[in-house]
This record gives structure tokens, sequence and C-alpha cells, in this order.
């Protein structure tokens, strides 16, 4: 079985940065495609970004503000946010889309979800 497990939230003063991990741990596997989401307090869960094959898409307005990077041959993802600020105060997902092998298709993993909370 797959298990996604962040790690790297925590309270920071705005205008820091931060650096969330995502380890994907499990037997013969490959990461096919790796989200990440955040949910803002009393508001819906919403895509960040997606790393597909070495190629990063962000979302609009958040392009410079975070980064999404991997390292294959650890099997982690990381989710980088610079300047935070309030506004960022979330808990954060990885999503992967996981290729087990012998499947055809990927299979969709999530991760627990790490608190990250800005404030001065």
């Amino acid at each position: 079985q797959v298990q996604l497990v962040e790690s790297g939230g925590g309270l920071v003063q705005p205008g820091g940065s931060l650096r969330l991990s995502c380890a994907v741990s499990g037997v013969n596997f490959s990461i096919y495609r790796m989200l990440w989401w955040r949910q803002q307090p009393g508001k819906e869960r919403e895509w960040l970004a997606t790393l597909s094959g070495g190629a990063a898409n962000y979302r609009h307005d958040l392009h410079g503000h975070i980064t999404v990077f991997q390292d294959n041959a650890k099997k982690v993802a990381y989710l980088k946010i610079n300047n935070l600020t309030p506004e960022d105060t979330a808990v954060y997902y990885c999503n992967g889309q996981i290729l087990l092998s012998g499947k055809a298709m990927a299979d969709e993993f999530w991760g627990q979800g790490t608190q990250v909370t800005v404030s001065p």
C-alpha cells in the first residue's frame, strides 16, 4: 500500500518561507503526478499546483509565491511557499496520482495534511 506522509508545517511569521514535504512510501510504484491543495479556515479545499513529468503548473495567482518540485530518487515531493502572509494560513495537502506496478492507471492517494499558520 502506498502512503503519503506530510511534514514541514508550523507557525511562521509573515514574510518568511516554508518548505512542506510529502514523502511517498510503498513498494513498486512511481509518482505519475503530484498535486498540492490547501484548505483555508472556513473555505473549500483549493488546488494550488500540479507537478507532472517534471513540469509544474501553478494556479495563476500563485505564480512566484509557491514552487513545487520533487526528488524522484527519494520519492519526496515539496511545496515551497515564499513571502508568507496570513492568507496562507491553511491546511496543506499533497495528492499523488501513483502508478502501481502492474496497473494501467494511476491510483489516487492523499497526505494527511499539514497545518501552516502565519502570524506575527
